[in-house]
């Protein structure tokens, strides 16, 4: 955990409102590492849809009430959600309350099964699109950043084609940096060298030997 201190003097990426602490905590914590975890990819692809229109911040201080609304991001349970749901859905003040973007998030848990079902896993189909690796790009100012990317365009592409809603490249390219498949820390941001660390410690832990079978 990090103090006080360490939150104000840390180097950060200049997107980080200081101010707020939940904010701070996501970037330290969050931002940026690879996640291979099918749930944690349906929350962050449900999420960003839900963020159009509106800063990322909005959406991060809902996300409680969203993992409440949505079964902690069950996409087999999502996927059943029918009228009923729909409905309290449109009355729940913790989430947004927008019936396309509520609609869009029942429809892509429908489009997450069939690719879970086509690929084995959400996370074997979505890391193709960045030939399984982390994109690091060395950005320094704010201004660096674009809006979206060679990869988001094929990806955002891709989902629509398989009728997925909400995923405009944009989306796309933020759920990207989100969930660490593109690292998108500044150069000096202490998060960047920390995760890139972490990704080569994983790689370069030797497996577990096989034990002999005995009769």
């Amino acid at each position: 955990m990090h103090s006080r201190k360490d939150e104000t003097t840390r180097r950060r990426c200049p997107w980080v409102d200081l101010t707020k602490l939940d904010y701070v905590e996501y970037h330290d914590t969050e931002w940026g590492v690879p996640v291979h975890d099918d749930r944690t990819i349906f929350e962050f692809l449900t999420l960003e849809g839900a963020q159009a229109g509106l800063s990322w911040y909005t959406v991060l201080r809902k996300r409680k009430a969203y993992r409440k609304a949505f079964r902690q991001f069950n996409p087999e349970r999502v996927a059943r959600y029918g009228k009923k749901e729909l409905a309290s859905l449109l009355n729940n003040p913790g989430i947004i309350r927008n019936q396309q973007k509520i609609l869009a998030a029942i429809n892509n848990a429908q489009r997450f099964l069939e690719v879970q079902a086509e690929f084995g896993s959400f996370d074997r189909y979505i890391w193709r699109f960045v030939g399984g690796k982390p994109i690091l790009h060395k950005f320094r100012r704010l201004k660096d950043y674009p809006a979206t990317s060679t990869e988001s365009d094929a990806l955002s592409k891709d989902l629509r084609q398989r009728g997925f809603k909400f995923v405009g490249s944009t989306i796309c390219y933020a759920h990207m940096q989100a969930t660490g498949m593109i690292n998108d820390h500044v150069v000096d941001c202490f998060r960047r060298r920390e995760i890139i660390n972490s990704q080569l410690n994983i790689t370069r832990t030797p497996a577990a030997p096989r034990r002999r079978a005995t009769c």
